[in-house]
């Protein structure tokens, strides 16, 4: 299966294909390696549909996207949206796991904290609180930072996301 060209010649609704790629990759972790080159060489709709892929496939394998890591994280700060939302998710997804694999992930995702897009903040948001829940020491880095991004952030589904991880690791 070449996922580069089901995307293209997709007939049906966005949510099947992102449902099917999904379990075809589940059932298929060699497939991940095209998911991952579809950051590289696809148009903004296909990188995005990729992205949106891996992040529901590392939400129960995140060891899928182990070989790949560096390469998603370089796209943290891709110009797409869509591209950003989803790899600041699978480094989230990736580090309940794997902790240490993404720790250097956290200068391109402080970053995205100050991004215009809300969907992009909270996504950093969901990306940062998990490397903080997860990894000690990035956490004794982190928790200042999150602190004078709470005091900044508008956007209250934003903050909340600090503030229910500011709970968790405080017990």
């Amino acid at each position: 299966m070449k996922i580069i060209e089901e995307i293209k010649n997709w007939k049906g609704k966005p949510k099947e294909l992102i449902t099917f790629l999904t379990k075809s990759v589940k059932d298929d972790k060699k497939l991940f390696a095209q998911l991952v080159e579809c950051l590289k060489i696809g148009s903004a709709v296909e990188k995005g549909i990729c992205g949106e892929v891996m992040k529901y496939v590392t939400e129960d394998n995140p060891e899928f996207s182990l070989p790949y890591i560096d390469t998603i994280i370089e796209h943290i700060n891709d110009e797409v949206p869509k591209v950003k939302w989803e790899t600041a998710r699978v480094v989230g997804n990736v580090a309940r796991k794997f902790p240490e694999k993404v720790s250097k992930a956290v200068p391109k995702i402080l970053s995205n904290t100050k991004d215009s897009g809300t969907v992009t903040r909270w996504c950093a948001a969901y990306a940062l609180t998990e490397i903080a829940k997860n990894n000690l020491k990035s956490r004794n880095e982190l928790l200042p930072k999150i602190l004078e991004i709470v005091k900044k952030e508008k956007n209250n589904g934003v903050k909340n996301v600090y503030l229910k991880a500011l709970k968790i690791i405080k017990k």
